[in-house]
């Protein structure tokens, strides 16, 4: 499986389409003064990501109904993109999911409030999990097992997250006494 463009987008097609989307980072002419250079491609990459998800945020509706018709739309356009390929789809998946992780993560806290470091481990389940499958796909027990292990304990950090939220809230009563109230 190659997850390599046929052909790839030069930083100067990225930057042109930042521009064209008036969202263009400002650079610094004295750093560059040809403008952006190959080495700005994912720093420009990023930037055009984080455009295209504003624009898919502010285009979607808020409501039950129409949130999963927008979310159905998009999902061709990005299918489209990536072709039949499923582990193509599972790379791009699992990519996304590692951006998400570390901007919920904070990079620079100390320490995560326990809500986010809860949502920190959600999404690294969903990494391990599908890293589980695609190296149970490929045959690699081995594999599947490490990423396994990581999904249960991601798994118990998202426990032990909303115990610990539960607790700065002063809410000891556990799901199961909530539903008897």
């Amino acid at each position: 499986m190659s997850t390599s463009s046929k052909r790839p987008v030069t930083a100067e097609q990225i930057h042109a389409a930042l521009a064209a989307l008036a969202a263009e980072p400002v650079a610094d002419p004295q750093k560059r003064p040809a403008g952006p250079q190959e080495e700005d491609r994912l720093h420009l990459l990023g930037s055009l990501l984080a455009k295209t998800e504003l624009e898919i945020t502010a285009a979607t509706r808020l409501t039950e109904e129409g949130e999963v018709e927008d979310v159905l739309e998009t999902l061709q356009g990005w299918g489209e993109q990536l072709g039949a390929d499923p582990g193509v789809a599972v790379n791009v998946l699992t990519n996304r999911l590692q951006r998400t992780a570390l901007q919920v993560s904070e990079p620079e806290a100390e320490e995560l409030p326990p809500g986010r470091e809860a949502a920190f481990a959600a999404v690294m389940t969903a990494v391990y999990a599908l890293g589980a499958q695609l190296h149970a796909d490929r045959g690699d027990a081995e594999g599947t097992r490490h990423a396994l292990s990581g999904a249960e304990e991601a798994l118990i950090d998202i426990l032990q997250g909303m115990h610990d939220l539960r607790v700065a809230i002063g809410d000891t009563a556990g799901p199961e006494e909530q539903a008897d109230e």
